[in-house]
């Protein structure tokens, strides 16, 4: 089920997410909410406070190929257990913070740990648009957006644009 995205600024999206101590038949249900959600968007990262929900969970799927098939992740307590010295820059996006983009530095490479879907814990090196995407949702986890990285005017400018589109589709 597709569920709807918060944008910023909502005080869900500053929160530090709780980590997921059981999984259940409802955290896979979000699971795959959230997936349905990302690719509906169309996006290739969402984190669960981006619907609302404050729980440490991720899903992502970076294959972006034309007829390759897709690579759905979801992670439950993801971490980043180490990073690269080596930095890559990408122009992100948000579903959360819609059509704004800036360039942003981070580590190109991580490693990862975290719990799938069936319990099991699970750990992955990650390089390129999917270190960045995994890097950026994380952050969504511990209440950073990728406008945090930005000076504080142009973190300003698009935080009042935001302002202006929650404005007029209230009014839709």
């Amino acid at each position: 089920m597709k569920r709807p995205i918060l944008i910023h600024p909502d005080p869900r999206l500053k929160k530090v997410c709780a980590p997921v101590a059981d999984l259940d038949d409802d955290l896979r249900q979000l699971a795959d909410d959230m997936l349905v959600t990302m690719y509906d968007a169309p996006g290739i990262g969402l984190a669960a406070p981006q619907v609302g929900v404050l729980a440490r969970l991720i899903v992502l799927d970076c294959v972006k190929e034309e007829g390759a098939p897709p690579q759905p992740m979801i992670m439950f307590n993801p971490e980043i257990t180490a990073v690269s010295e080596a930095t890559n820059s990408y122009e992100e996006g948000c579903l959360s913070i819609p059509d704004q983009y800036a360039e942003i530095t981070r580590p190109s490479e991580v490693e990862v740990s975290w719990i799938d879907r069936d319990g099991k814990l699970q750990k992955a090196g990650f390089d390129g648009l999917w270190a960045t995407c995994v890097q950026h949702e994380i952050d969504h986890l511990n209440g950073k957006l990728f406008i945090d990285y930005l000076t504080p005017m142009k973190r300003q400018m698009i935080t009042r644009r935001m302002q202006k589109l929650k404005r007029e589709k209230a009014r839709a």
